[in-house]
C-alpha cells in the first residue's frame, strides 16, 4: 500500500467518523487548542518527571541526586518498558492482552528449565521461548478473533492457564543457574554506565515508534483502534491486523521474559505477575503524553521511568512497600482519565 492510498484512507476514515458522530448526535464541538495548551498535553509528563526528581531531591538529595541510582533503575526497568511496548501495540487496535506478564514469566522459567535441566545452549532456549511466545499470541488471536471472544476475557484466562504451566513446569520453585552469557549480555556489561538492558528498551521503543509514526502498518493499526467497522468499508484487513498486533504482543512479551531472566540469572514461578499492573499504569499514562490521545512507544517509555522514579523516591524515604501498589492502582485510574478527557479534546487525531 502506497503512501498516497494510507493519505486517501486516512481522509476517507476522518470523514466516515464525522458522518457517523453526526448521524449518531454525538459530534462534539471543535475544541480549539493553544499552544500552550498543545505544549502542556505533549510535556507535562517530561516536566512532571523533573519536578518530582527535584521534590523528592529535597528530602534525599544524597540519593536522588546521585547517577548510580538512575543507572541502576534503568537497568532494572528495563523489562517493564518491553512489557508495556508489547501491550500497547494490540491496546492500539482496541484489544487487551491481560496475558502479557504470564507469558512473560513463562518465557523466563522455559530458558531457565531448558538451559539448565535440560542442558539446552542459550541461544535455542532464548529462540524457542521466543516462539512460544508468539504461539501464546496466535491463540489469544484465535479465540478473540474465530470465536468472537472478548479480549478481556480470552487474555484473563489465557493468563491464569499460562500460570498453571508456569507451576507445573517449575514444580512450584524457582530454577536457578541460568547461562552467565545472558546475564553478562543482559546487566552485567554496561554502556555509559548503564546495563545492557537499558539500550535494548530504548532501541525497541525506537523501532516501535518508527512502525507506528511512519509505516502503512502503523496507520493500519491505529485505524483499526478508532473504528473497526470504519477500518473495514476503507478496504484494511481489521482481522489481519488485530491477530498481529496480539503475536506481536506475546512475542514482545517473550522477549521481556528473556531480560528478565538474565537480570535475575534464576526464574521465580510467581514474581512476574506483579508487573502486569505497572505495565498497564505506564501504557495509559503514556498514551497522555508526547503523541496525547493515542498509545505511543516514547510515551510509554516516558511513563515507565516516570512510575519507576516515583517508587524509587518512595523506597529512599523508607515509605512501606504496600505504598507500591497504591502508587500504580492510582497512577492507573489517573492516567486511564487523562487518557479520556485526552481523546475527547482530539477528536479526529
Amino acid at each position: 500500500m502506497s503512501n498516497s492510498q494510507i493519505e486517501t484512507y486516512e481522509a476517507r476514515i476522518a470523514a466516515l467518523e464525522h458522518r457517523l458522530r453526526a448521524f449518531e448526535g454525538r459530534l462534539a464541538p471543535p475544541v480549539s487548542r493553544t499552544p500552550v495548551t498543545e505544549y502542556a498535553e505533549r510535556y507535562g509528563l517530561l516536566v512532571a518527571w523533573g519536578l518530582l526528581i527535584l521534590l523528592l531531591g529535597w528530602y534525599r538529595p544524597d540519593q536522588m541526586f546521585a547517577w548510580n541510582s538512575y543507572a541502576t533503575m534503568f537497568g532494572s526497568t528495563a523489562m517493564i518498558v518491553v512489557l508495556t511496548l508489547g501491550l500497547i501495540i494490540p491496546l492500539t487496535t482496541g484489544d487487551f492482552d491481560l496475558s502479557v506478564a504470564s507469558t512473560m514469566g513463562l518465557s523466563s522459567m522455559l530458558i531457565a528449565y531448558w538451559n539448565v535441566r535440560m542442558g539446552w545452549g542459550i541461544e535455542q532456549a532464548i529462540l524457542m521461548a521466543l516462539v512460544v511466545g508468539a504461539v501464546i499470541g496466535a491463540i489469544n488471536a484465535l479465540f478473540i478473533l474465530w470465536f468472537g471472544i472478548h479480549s478481556l476475557i480470552v487474555t484473563l484466562g489465557t493468563g491464569y492457564f499460562l500460570n498453571g504451566v508456569i507451576l507445573w513446569v517449575s514444580n512450584s520453585g524457582p530454577i536457578s543457574g541460568v547461562s552467565m552469557d545472558l546475564v553478562r549480555a543482559v546487566i552485567l556489561t554496561r554502556f555509559l554506565g548503564i546495563p545492557l538492558s537499558f539500550w535494548y528498551a530504548v532501541t525497541l521503543t525506537a523501532v516501535i515508534w518508527y512502525v507506528f509514526q511512519h509505516t502503512a502498518l502503523g496507520r493500519r493499526l491505529l485505524f483499526v483502534g478508532r473504528g473497526r467497522e470504519v477500518a473495514r468499508l476503507s478496504g484494511v484487513n481489521v482481522v489481519q491486523v488485530r491477530a498481529g498486533a496480539l503475536i506481536a504482543s506475546g512475542t514482545i512479551a517473550a522477549l521481556a521474559g528473556v531480560i528478565y531472566t538474565g537480570m535475575r540469572g534464576a526464574a521465580d514461578p510467581s514474581s512476574a505477575l506483579a508487573f502486569l499492573l505497572p505495565a498497564f499504569a505506564a501504557a495509559f499514562l503514556g498514551s497522555t503524553t508526547l503523541y496525547p490521545g493515542r498509545f505511543n512507544a516514547p510515551g510509554a517509555f516516558v511513563a515507565v521511568f516516570f512510575l519507576s522514579t516515583g517508587i524509587m523516591g518512595l523506597n529512599f524515604l523508607g515509605v512501606p512497600s504496600f505504598v507500591q501498589n497504591l502508587f500504580y492502582g492510582g497512577g492507573l485510574v489517573v492516567a486511564v482519565s487523562i487518557s479520556q478527557l485526552i481523546r475527547k479534546r482530539r477528536p479526529m487525531d
